[in-house]
């Protein structure tokens, strides 16, 4: 009870040529170039992690504590258009949290011409504060 199989004759091996030898190439070329990609986003990945956990307090730093800073590292003082320009946010947004930080008293707003200037408390430029304020406010 034995299997016999019928060969046509001796196996030959395939024969790669014309669009062939270009498909087998064209797969070739992206199974390399999809091992590069991985590799360089996993690199990426834990670049990324590496550098966020060197600074863990930067990530969760609320948005009115984002402008307050930034305003500090700016002497005190900053027009909104540069501030606008300085985080990834809408006009309208920063508008409305410098409304809340001066709502709250964390900074004044003073109108120059078309724009305004932000100021934490002291920064204020002297000319801006009422004669009705002590000198030492």
């Amino acid at each position: 009870m034995g299997l016999s199989w019928a060969a046509s004759g001796p196996i030959q091996p395939i024969q790669l040529a014309g669009p062939h030898l270009a498909a087998f190439a064209g797969i070739i070329v992206l199974a390399i170039l999809g091992g590069f990609l991985l590799l360089r986003n996993r690199l990426e990945e834990r670049h990324s992690f590496t550098a966020s956990t060197d600074s863990p307090s930067e990530e969760f730093v609320t948005d009115r504590e984002r402008v307050r800073r930034l305003i500090s590292k700016n002497g005190g003082r900053m027009k909104q258009s540069q501030i606008v320009d300085s985080v990834d946010w809408s006009k309208a947004k920063v508008s409305r949290l410098l409304a809340e930080l001066e709502e709250d008293e964390q900074i004044t707003k003073l109108r120059l011409g078309r724009e305004n200037l932000v100021c934490l408390p002291g920064n204020e430029p002297t000319a801006s504060k009422s004669p009705e304020q002590p000198k030492n406010e």
